[in-house]
């Protein structure tokens, strides 16, 4: 399932990606630092939510209380919950 996620208090506007069960694939981020959301986006390819979660999920960017890696986290378990119906 392709899910789009608009992203708050960073430079990168949008995350998509698809999702299937819990892992992710295809990972693209809409505006921010072009090279690395690439790399971020292939280190992670086909990792599950948890993995994802455990590498990103509280990584800041200078002052800011979020980071792009750390709204991909976000990101992954909003969609993995709504997938679920929780």
């Amino acid at each position: 399932m392709e899910y789009k996620y608009k992203t708050s208090m960073v430079c990168s506007q949008q995350i998509n990606f698809n999702i299937e069960g819990n892992v992710i694939t295809n990972i693209t981020f809409i505006g921010g630092c072009n090279g690395n959301l690439k790399a971020i986006a292939k280190l992670v390819e086909g990792m599950t939510v948890e993995e994802i979660e455990a590498k990103l999920k509280g990584n800041l960017c200078g002052r800011k209380p979020t980071s792009c890696a750390d709204q991909l986290a976000r990101a992954v378990r909003k969609a993995y919950e709504e997938t679920r119906g929780n």
